[in-house]
Parts: structure tokens; sequence; C-alpha cells
């Protein structure tokens, strides 16, 4: 075997072994407690802030925060809590 075909077979051996338990790595968990916590801080309903907080952790972060400040959550408030919700930096 010429020695470029072993290097490039060590080399796909190198990338199947150190990439394959980054593709099936869990992803981040959701934190639906901290975000109801956070607007609930404001004074929202919990039932309103459960169901805006889902929201978030399914990715539409515009309806999480639209939920939580029709329940009376501060905009910025709400923004954050969504953010916690899907676990995304600030």
């Amino acid at each position: 075997m010429p020695t470029s075909s072993r290097v490039a077979a060590v080399l796909t051996g190198l990338t199947l072994a150190l990439g394959t338990p980054a593709l099936l790595a869990p992803a981040a968990h959701a934190d639906i407690p901290a975000c109801t916590q956070m607007a609930g801080q404001a004074g929202a309903d919990a039932g309103t802030v459960t169901s805006a907080c889902h929201r978030g952790v399914n990715g539409d972060l515009q309806g999480c925060v639209n939920g939580l400040t029709e329940a009376g959550v501060p905009a910025g408030a709400a923004n954050g809590a969504c953010r916690l919700a899907a676990h995304e930096p600030r």
C-alpha cells in the first residue's frame, strides 16, 4: 500500500473515531424551571408562563416572548426567560 493511501486511511479513521462521539452527544437540555422562575418573579400567571416557556424549548422564541409579555412579564425579562428555556447564550 502506498504511503499516501496509508496516511489517508489513518486520517479517515481518526476523523471517524473523533467525530462520531460529537455527533452522538445529547443536545443541551432545555430549562423550563429556570424560564418559569424568571418569568414568575415578574408576577405572571404560572400556567401561562409554563405554556410560553414550552414554546421557547421547542425553538419558538418569538412565540415564547409574546406569550410571556401577554402574561404581564416585561419584554426584557421575557426575552431572558425564553433564552433560558432554549439554553441559548445571551
